[in-house]
Protein backbone atom coordinates (compact mmCIF):
# COMPACT_ATOMS: atom_id res chain seq x y z
CA UNK A 1 0.00 0.00 0.00
CA UNK A 2 3.14 2.41 0.25
CA UNK A 3 1.77 3.90 3.30
CA UNK A 4 3.64 6.70 5.16
CA UNK A 5 5.44 6.67 8.33
CA UNK A 6 8.04 7.96 10.11
CA UNK A 7 11.69 6.71 9.13
CA UNK A 8 12.82 6.29 12.67
CA UNK A 9 10.51 3.49 13.61
CA UNK A 10 11.97 0.49 13.72
CA UNK A 11 9.23 -2.78 13.01
CA UNK A 12 10.15 -6.48 15.06
CA UNK A 13 8.05 -9.17 13.52
CA UNK A 14 7.03 -12.05 16.16
CA UNK A 15 4.86 -14.92 14.94
CA UNK A 16 1.95 -13.79 18.10
CA UNK A 17 2.26 -10.90 20.49
CA UNK A 18 2.22 -13.36 22.87
CA UNK A 19 5.31 -13.91 22.40
CA UNK A 20 6.56 -10.48 23.85
CA UNK A 21 7.22 -10.89 26.93
CA UNK A 22 8.03 -7.98 29.50
CA UNK A 23 11.55 -7.99 30.05
CA UNK A 24 11.37 -7.89 25.76
CA UNK A 25 9.71 -4.57 26.26
CA UNK A 26 11.98 -3.35 29.25
CA UNK A 27 15.42 -4.08 26.94
CA UNK A 28 13.45 -1.80 24.04
CA UNK A 29 13.88 0.86 25.99
CA UNK A 30 16.96 -0.18 27.50
CA UNK A 31 18.87 -0.11 24.60
CA UNK A 32 17.82 2.87 23.72
CA UNK A 33 13.91 3.17 22.50
CA UNK A 34 12.19 6.19 23.51
CA UNK A 35 9.05 4.30 23.15
CA UNK A 36 7.42 1.01 22.09
CA UNK A 37 4.20 0.01 20.25
CA UNK A 38 3.11 -3.67 20.37
CA UNK A 39 0.30 -4.70 17.49
CA UNK A 40 -1.56 -7.52 17.79
CA UNK A 41 -4.43 -9.09 15.91
CA UNK A 42 -7.87 -8.00 16.75
CA UNK A 43 -9.16 -10.01 20.03
CA UNK A 44 -10.86 -13.44 19.73
CA UNK A 45 -9.23 -13.41 16.30
CA UNK A 46 -5.49 -14.81 17.38
CA UNK A 47 -4.29 -17.69 15.66
CA UNK A 48 -3.11 -18.84 18.72
CA UNK A 49 -6.07 -18.83 21.07
CA UNK A 50 -5.28 -15.76 23.42
CA UNK A 51 -1.86 -14.79 22.87
CA UNK A 52 -3.16 -10.42 22.23
CA UNK A 53 -4.57 -10.78 25.43
CA UNK A 54 -1.35 -12.09 27.15
CA UNK A 55 0.21 -9.09 25.58
CA UNK A 56 -2.02 -6.72 26.34
CA UNK A 57 -1.92 -7.94 29.80
CA UNK A 58 1.91 -7.45 29.80
CA UNK A 59 1.80 -3.93 28.21
CA UNK A 60 -0.29 -3.00 30.93
CA UNK A 61 2.10 -4.72 33.55
CA UNK A 62 5.08 -2.54 31.26
CA UNK A 63 2.87 0.98 31.94
CA UNK A 64 2.80 0.57 35.73
CA UNK A 65 6.75 -0.30 35.76
CA UNK A 66 7.37 2.33 33.48
CA UNK A 67 5.28 4.82 35.80
CA UNK A 68 6.45 3.65 39.03
CA UNK A 69 10.61 4.15 38.00
CA UNK A 70 9.12 7.64 36.57
CA UNK A 71 10.07 7.11 32.73
CA UNK A 72 6.39 7.37 31.95
CA UNK A 73 3.89 4.67 31.25
CA UNK A 74 2.36 6.47 27.82
CA UNK A 75 6.02 5.72 26.20
CA UNK A 76 4.53 2.30 25.65
CA UNK A 77 1.06 1.19 23.89
CA UNK A 78 -1.03 -1.47 22.90
CA UNK A 79 -3.22 -1.71 19.68
CA UNK A 80 -4.84 -4.33 17.82
CA UNK A 81 -5.41 -4.60 14.41
CA UNK A 82 -6.15 -6.81 11.09
CA UNK A 83 -4.04 -7.03 8.14
CA UNK A 84 -6.28 -5.01 6.28
CA UNK A 85 -5.94 -1.93 8.57
CA UNK A 86 -2.32 -1.01 7.55
CA UNK A 87 -3.82 2.92 7.24
CA UNK A 88 -5.18 2.82 10.59
CA UNK A 89 -1.23 1.06 11.64
CA UNK A 90 0.37 3.90 9.99
CA UNK A 91 -1.78 6.60 11.35
CA UNK A 92 -1.07 5.10 15.08
CA UNK A 93 2.34 5.12 14.60
CA UNK A 94 2.62 8.68 13.46
CA UNK A 95 0.46 9.50 16.37
CA UNK A 96 2.66 7.69 19.18
CA UNK A 97 5.79 9.08 17.45
CA UNK A 98 4.50 12.94 17.85
CA UNK A 99 3.63 11.67 21.39
CA UNK A 100 6.90 10.17 21.71
CA UNK A 101 8.73 13.70 20.43
CA UNK A 102 6.76 16.06 23.06
CA UNK A 103 7.57 14.12 25.65
CA UNK A 104 11.51 13.82 24.82
CA UNK A 105 14.35 11.47 25.11
CA UNK A 106 13.70 8.79 27.69
CA UNK A 107 15.89 9.31 30.47
CA UNK A 108 17.36 5.72 30.17
CA UNK A 109 18.75 6.46 27.04
CA UNK A 110 20.55 9.65 28.10
CA UNK A 111 21.70 8.56 31.02
CA UNK A 112 23.47 5.62 29.71
CA UNK A 113 24.60 7.85 26.89
CA UNK A 114 23.00 5.35 24.23
CA UNK A 115 21.92 8.38 22.24
CA UNK A 116 22.29 6.26 19.24
CA UNK A 117 18.93 6.81 17.86
CA UNK A 118 17.46 10.30 16.59
CA UNK A 119 14.75 11.67 19.88
CA UNK A 120 11.15 9.95 19.34
CA UNK A 121 12.64 6.63 18.06
CA UNK A 122 9.69 4.37 18.21
CA UNK A 123 9.92 0.68 18.40
CA UNK A 124 7.01 -1.20 16.91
Amino acid sequence: MRLQYPPNVRIIEVPCTGKVDIIHLLMAFEHGADGVIVVGCMEGDCHYMAGNLYAKKRVFRVKEILDRVGLGGERVGMYNLSSGMGGRFAEIVREMTGKIMKLGPSPIRIATGTAVRAAGEVAA
